[in-house]
C-alpha cells in the first residue's frame, strides 16, 4: 500500500511540475512587434466577447423595466 501510495504521489508530483509540452514555460507572446501586437488584440477582442457573453447569461443587457411610477398593469395612461 505505501509503494502504491508512494509511486501515486510521484506520479502527481510529475505531472504538476512537468505540465505541457516544455518543462520550462514558454512565452505566451511572439517576439516580433507586429504579431504580438496582433495577439494582444486577439486575446483583448476575446475577453472583450466574453464580458458579452457572461452579461448576456446574466441578462444584464437588456433595459430595465423599473420604473419610479407605480403601475397597476393596464394598457391605459
Amino acid at each position: 500500500m505505501q509503494k502504491l501510495l508512494a509511486a501515486l504521489a510521484i506520479m502527481v508530483a510529475s505531472l504538476a511540475l512537468f505540465e505541457g509540452c516544455a518543462p520550462i514555460p514558454l512565452p505566451h507572446y511572439a517576439a516580433y512587434k507586429p504579431r504580438r501586437v496582433e495577439e494582444l488584440l486577439v486575446d483583448s477582442e476575446n475577453l472583450r466577447q466574453a464580458g458579452d457573453d457572461w452579461e448576456r447569461f446574466w441578462l444584464l443587457d437588456t433595459p430595465s423595466h423599473l420604473t419610479p411610477f407605480r403601475t397597476n398593469g393596464a394598457l391605459g395612461p
